[in-house]
């Protein structure tokens, strides 16, 4: 086996050891409970992985859609009224 070829596959393991050593500290360092949006590299990571939160939209029904139209212009009237006075 030539000297050169074993010392370009040796720098590429141990570039390849490098970006996991690196990517193992980003994620230690992310389960610290850090305040605000994920880095894009955890978001890309968490959206593409199988077991990524999956998020669903809740479905109202009509019924309770005027319930809550009713109920903000009831607090919006009353807010109102308390600038009035």
């Amino acid at each position: 086996m030539d000297i050169h070829k074993m010392i370009a596959e040796l720098h590429a393991e141990r570039t390849a050891i490098d970006e996991a050593v690196v990517v193992l500290e980003r994620l230690a360092r992310g389960r610290s409970g850090r305040r605000g949006r994920p880095p894009a590299w955890m978001a890309f990571i968490r959206a593409n992985s199988s077991n990524a939160p999956k998020t669903t939209t809740r479905t109202l029904s009509a019924e309770t859609r005027k319930r809550m139209a009713e109920a903000q212009k009831r607090r919006w009237a009353a807010y109102r009224k308390a600038q009035e006075a």
